[in-house]
């Protein structure tokens, strides 16, 4: 993330953090199985011994499936929030000899270069402003030719469409027997706090940041998931 997200890091703090680790699961469509889509596409190109750069790494969970999948693969994890990274380390266990952790936004990340570089449920927490700048300075720490996987919220902006499909990712999250009043408090807040774009600019942030050969390779009810190459 940025210096100044959408949440602030005191958002996803204490019993907050925890809560957030695990709602991925629930709220992704085909969670497990996108993790390994990510490991297939990342393998294709990475060395043995490839180092990945992990934007908004608090959970710890895409650490852990890559690490897992590939032993010789090393990470370094960013995240804004202490107890997000916290609980990634309770995730990785004992991967962790293999990672490092750094408090921060992506302007404190490691140089690098590295081979590879993820942001899984990030993006959507970064202020329109932010984005390109975000994305570039991914990209000044790639090596050229080093893949770029995004996945995060993202579907049409224009009216009835947008808030339908608030509404749709916020059901598909929940229980069955959710509190309506509680699922309205959720989409008020998404439809405030997040910064949600339609595909086709999301794609047009990549080229502009530097990035090229941009697919789309997972679309699955309001995620979209992307991988393109830095120049």
């Amino acid at each position: 993330m940025t210096s100044s997200p959408a949440f602030s890091s005191t958002a996803f703090s204490g019993a907050a953090a925890t809560r957030y680790a695990d709602a991925p699961p629930r709220q992704v469509p085909g969670f497990h199985d996108l993790h390994r889509m990510i490991r297939l596409l990342l393998a294709e190109t990475l060395p043995p011994d490839a180092r990945l750069l992990i934007l908004g790494a608090g959970g710890g969970l895409e650490m852990k499936s890559l690490a897992e999948a590939q032993p010789g693969w090393h990470f370094d994890g960013v995240d804004p929030s202490a107890d997000m990274l916290q609980i990634a380390r309770q995730t990785v266990g004992p991967l962790a000899g293999r990672m490092g952790f750094h408090q921060g936004y992506v302007q404190d990340a490691p140089a690098g270069p590295f081979d590879a570089a993820t942001a899984l449920l990030t993006f959507h927490f970064i202020p329109l402003a932010q984005r390109v700048a975000t994305l570039r300075q991914l990209h000044r720490r790639l090596k050229p030719g080093a893949p770029l996987v995004l996945v995060h919220i993202s579907f049409p902006q224009d009216e009835p469409a947008r808030s339908q499909w608030i509404a749709r990712h916020v059901a598909f999250g929940a229980a069955d027997d959710a509190d309506p009043a509680r699922l309205e408090q959720s989409r008020q807040a998404i439809a405030a706090r997040l910064t949600i774009l339609p595909p086709e600019q999301e794609e047009a942030h990549l080229r502009a940041a530097g990035f090229r050969d941009v697919s789309l390779f997972y679309a699955a009810f309001s995620l979209r998931g992307w991988i393109a190459c830095a120049d």
